[in-house]
């Protein structure tokens, strides 16, 4: 940094320190500033930014966000004037609508004034009258702090009000103080970060602790700080690892839970039920992309369209499988096998002539954008909360069809016993087709969940196949608790091994543990009794 650099930012943090102590100001915003602003130059761009924060008008706030958003535009005449979010134009000075002269164009910024801008936001912002507002412009500063923002925040953190917010400014002066020359500066910077909530600062607490620190009780004080600080980890991954697992868990649960179905009522090895979750996820980007074509104002809502169409579209293809060739295979596993495997083979290629052999993105509805805070560093993504719910609907009606309906009896009398379920009327190969229509149709809601979490490609169901034969066998063939509970437990074993071994590996070992699990219990976590256990 330069001389000239140093000096402007000391002298902008005295005009801090001053403006600081009348809070806000009720006055206009400044001309001088504006006409700055308004030259395009970007050295004067940042002077004119410096100024509006140095007058602590309350005014001055929506013209530096504007000029931040890139919303601040200039007219002919060189006016500015804010553009609002519904398509009003307000006049920077006095905030009222007003029409521009002639054309207007964005006042544009460079590096160097987009940080200046940045950095003069955060320091009128501290001041605002709004608690959220100071709230976020404390941690905002908190993360890249420097000389200027030092010098206003300890003018300012002893008025503070607000708990949260005056936390942020102490982790700010925190930081800096780490540094100082001063050893009570640096005990007491070590003390307060053992009570904070960041984590950001474990590296350079541990190598201060590792001798970075020269002073013994500093270095004392550091140590109980950096135990604090990777504790307070500890816990985080716990928690992410656990939702990520969860998550992870939901997709597995949707992808074998029709396959346990067919599975345990026909005793066929589906080969191509990893395509009927690609069909899904593709129906999901065909729904998509026709309600952008047809109805724009409808396509936030398209996962509500494309719940029923993926449902109906693999429900079809199913009983359209098994009409044709699967019903001809029934009590020959190799040639059932072979078969899937081929059908699987042309559906991916079909998909690629259609679709095309690159993968396609399904872009999240706005409403599931964004994510929750769960903690501190730990942002749980809205859509993979929406997969929870999701899993637990679809689990929900799959429990009511077997259990209170007269089509989910027939199912469970035919798994039970073929024979005997058959001799009493109950038309054994028809619920053979529903039944495999409803696997298949299970897994397309499978492919809907999965197209929000990640790209959705021809080769999605070969992602995903194996995953769910482990599910299914560990779970107990055909039992519905046992594959919710393998999916969700095969789900968090993987989260919690990932982060050590890496994921290929991670992989490796659920598989040899689940052969081992399966030496000892053929059975799986839930034996079936009746035909399925007989056999």
């Amino acid at each position: 940094m330069t001389s000239h650099h140093i000096v402007s930012s000391i002298l902008f943090a005295l005009c801090c320190l001053i403006c600081a102590e009348v809070s806000w100001a009720d006055e206009a915003v400044p001309q001088d500033a504006l006409e700055l602003i308004a030259s395009g130059d970007s050295q004067k761009v940042a002077e004119g930014a410096k100024l509006l924060s140095q007058s602590g008008a309350e005014a001055a706030l929506p013209v530096l966000t504007a000029l931040g958003a890139d919303k601040l535009l200039r007219d002919e005449s060189g006016q500015l004037f804010i553009s609002g979010e519904s398509g009003e134009v307000l006049s920077a000075s006095s905030l009222a609508p007003e029409k521009p002269a002639g054309k207007t164009q964005v006042v544009s910024l460079n590096n160097v004034s987009r940080r200046a801008v940045q950095e003069s936001l955060s320091f009128l912002r501290l001041r605002a009258r709004d608690v959220s507002v100071r709230r976020a412009a404390a941690r905002q500063l908190s993360e890249y702090p420097d000389g200027g923002s030092v010098a206003l925040v300890r003018s300012l953190v002893v008025k503070e009000t607000d708990e949260e917010t005056k936390e942020w400014m102490s982790l700010l002066l925190a930081k800096v103080d780490l540094s100082s020359d001063d050893k009570a500066k640096r005990l007491a910077a070590a003390h307060a970060i053992a009570d904070f909530k960041d984590i950001s600062l474990e590296s350079e607490l541990a190598a201060r602790a590792a001798g970075g620190e020269k002073d013994p009780e500093v270095r004392a004080a550091l140590k109980v700080a950096l135990q604090s600080v990777r504790g307070r980890i500890f816990w985080i991954n716990v928690v992410a690892n656990t939702v990520y697992g969860l998550s992870l868990g939901s997709v597995l649960v949707l992808a074998a839970l029709g396959l346990a179905i067919t599975f345990g009522l026909m005793r066929v090895i589906n080969m191509a039920h990893g395509e009927m979750l690609m069909l899904g996820a593709y129906s999901t980007f065909f729904v998509r992309e026709f309600l952008l074509q047809n109805a724009p104002g409808a396509a936030e809502w398209y996962l509500l369209a494309a719940v029923p169409f993926a449902f109906a579209t693999t429900f079809a293809m199913g009983v359209l499988l098994e009409r044709l060739v699967i019903r001809h295979l029934y009590g020959r596993p190799l040639e059932t096998l072979l078969a899937t495997w081929g059908l699987s083979l042309i559906l991916i290629q079909v998909v690629r002539v259609t679709f095309g052999a690159q993968n396609v993105t399904v872009a999240n509805p706005e409403w599931l954008s964004g994510g929750w805070e769960a903690m501190p560093a730990l942002v749980i993504p809205y859509s993979r909360i929406a997969v929870l719910v999701f899993t637990a609907l679809v689990v929900g009606f799959v429990w009511f069809i077997l259990r209170g309906t007269s089509v989910g009896l027939k199912v469970r009398a035919v798994t039970q016993n073929r024979q005997i379920a058959s001799s009493m009327g109950i038309p054994a190969q028809r619920i053979d087709m529903w039944t495999f229509g409803l696997g298949s149709g299970l897994a397309g809601l499978g492919g809907v969940a999965l197209s929000q979490l990640g790209n959705v490609g021809p080769e999605l169901g070969q992602q995903h196949i194996i995953d769910s034969f482990m599910v299914v066998v560990l779970g107990g063939v055909g039992n519905i608790l046992g594959t919710i509970s393998a999916g969700v437990g095969l789900g968090i074993a993987n989260k919690v091994l990932e982060p050590s071994v890496g994921a290929v590996l991670a992989k490796i070992l659920l598989l040899a543990l689940l052969i081992a699990f399966i030496q000892w219990r053929p059975q799986g976590l839930f034996a079936l009794k009746g035909r399925a256990a007989e056999n």
